[in-house]
Protein backbone atom coordinates (compact mmCIF):
# COMPACT_ATOMS: atom_id res chain seq x y z
CA UNK A 1 0.00 0.00 0.00
CA UNK A 2 1.39 3.35 -1.05
CA UNK A 3 0.90 6.31 1.31
CA UNK A 4 2.68 8.87 -0.83
CA UNK A 5 0.22 11.17 -2.64
CA UNK A 6 0.00 10.68 -6.39
CA UNK A 7 2.39 13.10 -8.08
CA UNK A 8 5.28 12.59 -5.67
CA UNK A 9 8.06 10.11 -5.08
CA UNK A 10 10.56 9.84 -2.26
CA UNK A 11 14.24 10.31 -3.09
CA UNK A 12 16.75 10.02 -0.25
CA UNK A 13 14.07 10.75 2.33
CA UNK A 14 12.72 13.83 0.54
CA UNK A 15 9.46 14.17 -1.39
CA UNK A 16 10.11 15.10 -5.00
CA UNK A 17 7.54 16.08 -7.65
CA UNK A 18 7.05 13.42 -10.33
CA UNK A 19 6.70 15.71 -13.38
CA UNK A 20 4.36 13.55 -15.51
CA UNK A 21 2.09 12.70 -12.59
CA UNK A 22 2.07 16.34 -11.43
CA UNK A 23 1.00 17.41 -14.93
CA UNK A 24 -1.85 14.86 -14.74
CA UNK A 25 -2.91 16.29 -11.36
CA UNK A 26 -2.97 19.82 -12.81
CA UNK A 27 -4.93 18.60 -15.85
CA UNK A 28 -7.38 16.80 -13.55
CA UNK A 29 -8.01 19.99 -11.55
CA UNK A 30 -8.39 22.07 -14.72
CA UNK A 31 -10.81 19.52 -16.21
CA UNK A 32 -12.88 19.55 -13.04
CA UNK A 33 -12.93 23.35 -13.00
CA UNK A 34 -14.03 23.38 -16.65
CA UNK A 35 -17.19 21.53 -15.62
CA UNK A 36 -16.35 17.85 -15.99
CA UNK A 37 -17.46 15.32 -13.39
CA UNK A 38 -14.78 13.81 -11.16
CA UNK A 39 -14.36 10.57 -13.14
CA UNK A 40 -14.55 12.35 -16.50
CA UNK A 41 -11.90 14.87 -15.41
CA UNK A 42 -9.72 12.02 -14.16
CA UNK A 43 -10.10 10.06 -17.42
CA UNK A 44 -9.28 13.17 -19.46
CA UNK A 45 -6.11 13.59 -17.37
CA UNK A 46 -5.19 9.93 -17.96
CA UNK A 47 -5.95 8.84 -14.40
CA UNK A 48 -7.87 5.64 -13.75
CA UNK A 49 -9.78 6.58 -10.61
CA UNK A 50 -13.11 5.91 -9.04
CA UNK A 51 -15.29 8.80 -7.90
CA UNK A 52 -14.16 8.60 -4.26
CA UNK A 53 -10.44 8.40 -5.14
CA UNK A 54 -10.79 11.37 -7.47
CA UNK A 55 -12.52 13.29 -4.69
CA UNK A 56 -9.65 12.55 -2.32
CA UNK A 57 -7.15 13.92 -4.80
CA UNK A 58 -9.31 17.02 -5.14
CA UNK A 59 -9.17 17.58 -1.35
CA UNK A 60 -5.51 16.68 -0.79
CA UNK A 61 -3.86 19.79 0.67
CA UNK A 62 -0.36 18.36 0.11
CA UNK A 63 -0.65 19.56 -3.50
CA UNK A 64 -0.43 23.14 -2.19
CA UNK A 65 2.96 22.36 -0.70
CA UNK A 66 3.89 21.99 2.95
CA UNK A 67 6.96 21.32 5.08
CA UNK A 68 7.55 17.96 3.35
CA UNK A 69 5.82 18.05 -0.04
CA UNK A 70 6.68 20.64 -2.72
CA UNK A 71 3.74 22.47 -4.31
CA UNK A 72 2.08 21.09 -7.44
CA UNK A 73 -0.91 23.45 -7.45
CA UNK A 74 -1.42 27.10 -6.63
CA UNK A 75 -3.78 28.20 -3.86
CA UNK A 76 -6.28 29.80 -6.25
CA UNK A 77 -6.81 26.63 -8.32
CA UNK A 78 -7.19 24.49 -5.22
CA UNK A 79 -9.71 26.88 -3.64
CA UNK A 80 -11.76 27.18 -6.84
CA UNK A 81 -11.94 23.39 -7.09
CA UNK A 82 -13.06 23.15 -3.46
CA UNK A 83 -15.73 25.82 -4.01
CA UNK A 84 -17.01 23.96 -7.06
CA UNK A 85 -17.01 20.66 -5.16
CA UNK A 86 -19.04 22.18 -2.32
CA UNK A 87 -21.48 23.82 -4.77
CA UNK A 88 -22.07 20.48 -6.50
CA UNK A 89 -22.47 18.67 -3.18
CA UNK A 90 -24.95 21.26 -1.96
CA UNK A 91 -26.98 21.15 -5.19
CA UNK A 92 -27.18 17.36 -4.88
CA UNK A 93 -28.23 17.55 -1.23
CA UNK A 94 -25.06 15.90 0.05
CA UNK A 95 -24.30 18.48 2.70
CA UNK A 96 -26.08 18.00 5.97
CA UNK A 97 -25.95 20.29 8.94
CA UNK A 98 -24.68 18.52 12.00
CA UNK A 99 -27.32 18.17 14.65
CA UNK A 100 -26.26 18.49 18.24
CA UNK A 101 -27.91 15.85 20.39
CA UNK A 102 -30.33 17.35 22.84
CA UNK A 103 -29.52 16.68 26.45
CA UNK A 104 -32.44 15.96 28.74
CA UNK A 105 -32.98 18.60 31.35
CA UNK A 106 -33.46 17.05 34.78
CA UNK A 107 -33.42 18.98 37.97
CA UNK A 108 -31.77 16.59 40.39
CA UNK A 109 -31.51 17.44 44.06
CA UNK A 110 -30.06 15.18 46.66
CA UNK A 111 -30.37 15.74 50.38
CA UNK A 112 -28.12 14.07 52.91
CA UNK A 113 -28.78 14.54 56.60
CA UNK A 114 -25.86 14.64 59.01
CA UNK A 115 -24.05 11.31 58.94
CA UNK A 116 -23.02 10.02 62.36
CA UNK A 117 -20.49 7.24 62.78
CA UNK A 118 -22.47 4.05 63.25
CA UNK A 119 -20.10 1.26 62.19
CA UNK A 120 -16.40 0.48 62.52
CA UNK A 121 -16.42 -1.32 59.19
CA UNK A 122 -15.92 1.42 56.52
CA UNK A 123 -18.02 -0.46 53.96
CA UNK A 124 -20.95 -0.75 56.38
CA UNK A 125 -20.57 2.95 57.26
CA UNK A 126 -20.62 3.88 53.52
CA UNK A 127 -23.69 1.71 52.99
CA UNK A 128 -25.36 3.46 55.93
CA UNK A 129 -24.44 6.93 54.55
CA UNK A 130 -25.76 6.13 51.06
CA UNK A 131 -28.94 4.83 52.61
CA UNK A 132 -29.54 8.27 54.14
CA UNK A 133 -29.48 10.08 50.79
CA UNK A 134 -32.90 11.33 49.84
CA UNK A 135 -33.46 11.73 46.13
CA UNK A 136 -35.63 14.63 45.09
CA UNK A 137 -36.16 14.57 41.32
CA UNK A 138 -38.32 17.35 40.00
CA UNK A 139 -40.16 16.85 36.73
CA UNK A 140 -42.52 19.56 35.53
CA UNK A 141 -42.27 21.30 38.89
CA UNK A 142 -43.29 18.20 40.92
CA UNK A 143 -41.20 15.93 43.12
Amino acid sequence: MNHIPYGYRIVEGQAVVEKEQAAAIREFFNGYLSGLALRAAAEKAGLKLYHRSAGRILRNRHYLGDAYYPAILDQETFEKAEEKRMEKAKSLGRIREREEPQKPELNLQFHLPKVLPQYTDPFKQAEYAYHLIENGVEQNGRK
